[in-house]
């Protein structure tokens, strides 16, 4: 493929709670069009979704409370459509267009 054709992108929509909403303008909900596949060609999947939130959503300079070691952090639960990504393959599932990735943060202070 060459660099000047157009990336074909997919429609998802990201939502984030239980705190995580204020590291992301502090908008729950996000209706996002993100490219069909990584630099790599590979199809999009939520470790790539994972980077490109943080390069392109996020504009809190605190990404430790959203990964560590570019992987999610430890108490953050990620429900792709509902189902718990565990049962999904986690960073390995290949993003489908209309998906909806909800990442709940379960620390709270206070």
């Amino acid at each position: 493929m060459s660099e000047t054709a157009a990336e074909p992108k997919m429609a998802i929509t990201v939502d984030f709670s239980g705190g995580l909403e204020m590291l992301f303008s502090n908008q729950r909900r996000h209706a996002l069009s993100i490219p069909a596949h990584d630099k790599d060609g590979k199809p999009s999947n939520i470790a790539f979704l994972i980077s490109h939130l943080c390069k392109t959503l996020m504009k809190d300079p605190r990404t430790d409370l959203f990964v560590l070691d570019d992987h999610i952090r430890p108490g953050i639960l990620v429900l792709i459509n509902d189902a718990d990504w565990e049962l999904e393959g986690e960073e390995a599932y290949e993003i489908q267009p209309g998906d909806n990735i909800l990442f709940v943060s379960t620390l709270h202070g206070g």
